[in-house]
């Protein structure tokens, strides 16, 4: 597969791809490499991994990680949508269903390597060779998934090849530049800084929580799984499950970047929050509670606090907190960052009548906070 200036190589596994080559079009960020081959080695039942290499005169100029996922239409409606489309796949699984081909990564925002500036024989040396991956596959649809308007350069050209751009669910970054929590409390509106306050004086003092930092689960790894599927059973909203591998694997493959933050009462662990560290920014990944204590003592908020004190003793300035859970976010003054899906049909004419269809599929159609974000980036 050639262009005129350009060679492109397909991959199968990311010992295919050379580490120098990856960080030389990847910028350092919580997502790297090592991310990514946590992610193949532990998610391999539920994704089907590519990896498109383009180069010119032997320079690796891009390097697109890509995923085959079944994708469910109604993973972003929400309340009566979600209720019936739910009730019709319990006689139907398979109903609303689509297998795609993904540019990005199944978890969290969409990343992809690119060293110069973007330009449209680099675009469509991509997009080529994600429709002849697809052909090979029997996929019809293409899609990239979660990708900021920091890429909006590289999609200017994607969109010109007959992609639609839907809006999804947006990232969440807490720019910390406050040197204490108090400090960082008058920051709040008055409301929220009384009600945050309220809640902890009804724990402070009467409950005690322990907090540890460790850089993988150890002996806590069944604990951890199973609070990390009670959370994931209160949201409306699934992509991929992460599997109990991915908890122990993360932290071999990225020990230093790896962070349980782990929380007991009583000598029981009630809630994690696992976290991966570069430079100066934590990401947020996955977070497991037991809803029992959670409700009862406020525990949401006692994790953040303990999160953002730790952050800003460490010298971290930016707290990226993925998608969902917007109403807390908004109140704790967190920044919003549109994500957006680029996608596409094979076919030209369904590709026409999928135009009409993705924008009804916008998550912030069912969800009142999302809209209001839109309207208050």
């Amino acid at each position: 597969m050639q262009s005129p200036t350009l060679t492109v190589k397909v991959s199968r596994s990311l010992q295919e791809i050379n580490l120098k080559e990856w960080h030389d079009v990847f910028p350092s960020t919580p997502e790297e490499y090592f991310f990514f081959k946590t992610i193949e080695e532990t998610l391999g039942q539920q994704f089907k991994f590519y990896y498109v290499s383009i180069y010119e005169n032997s320079r690796i100029v891009c390097l697109a990680p890509c995923f085959i996922a079944d994708y469910s239409l109604d993973t972003t409606t929400g309340g009566l949508s979600k209720i019936l489309t739910s009730w019709a796949k319990k006689w139907a699984p398979r109903l609303f269903t689509i297998r795609v081909l993904i540019c990005g990564s199944p978890i969290g925002t969409g990343r992809l390597g690119v060293s110069d500036p973007p330009r449209l024989t680099m675009a469509q040396s991509l997009v080529d060779t994600l429709r002849s991956i697809a052909k090979q596959e029997h996929i019809q649809f293409l899609a990239f998934k979660d990708f900021s308007e920091h890429d909006a350069p590289f999609f200017h050209f994607i969109l010109s090849m007959g992609f639609h751009k839907v809006t999804n669910y947006p990232a969440a970054y807490l720019d910390i530049r406050f040197h204490s929590f108090e400090e960082y409390l008058a920051s709040l509106s008055s409301a929220t800084r009384k009600g945050l306050r309220r809640k902890f004086k009804k724990i402070d003092g009467h409950i005690h929580f322990t907090m540890e930092v460790r850089s993988a689960p150890g002996d806590l790894l069944d604990r951890v799984y199973q609070l990390y599927l009670n959370t994931r059973e209160k949201s409306e909203v699934h992509f991929e499950l992460a599997t109990k591998e991915f908890f122990r694997q993360i932290a071999i493959n990225m020990p230093q970047e790896t962070k349980y933050f782990l929380w007991s009462l009583d000598g029981r662990l009630v809630a994690f929050d696992l976290c991966v560290v570069s430079g100066s920014t934590l990401a947020d990944k996955y977070l497991g509670m037991d809803y029992e204590v959670a409700y009862k003592y406020h525990l949401y908020y006692v994790t953040f606090r303990d999160i953002l004190s730790w952050c800003m003793h460490n010298g971290i300035r930016t707290c990226s907190s993925g998608t969902l859970n917007y109403d807390p976010k908004k109140r704790l003054d967190f920044t919003f960052a549109p994500q957006h899906i680029y996608v596409q049909h094979m076919n030209g004419a369904i590709n026409s009548m999928l135009g009409l269809l993705v924008p009804i599929l916008k998550p912030e159609n069912f969800d009142p906070i999302l809209k209001s974000l839109t309207r208050h980036p």
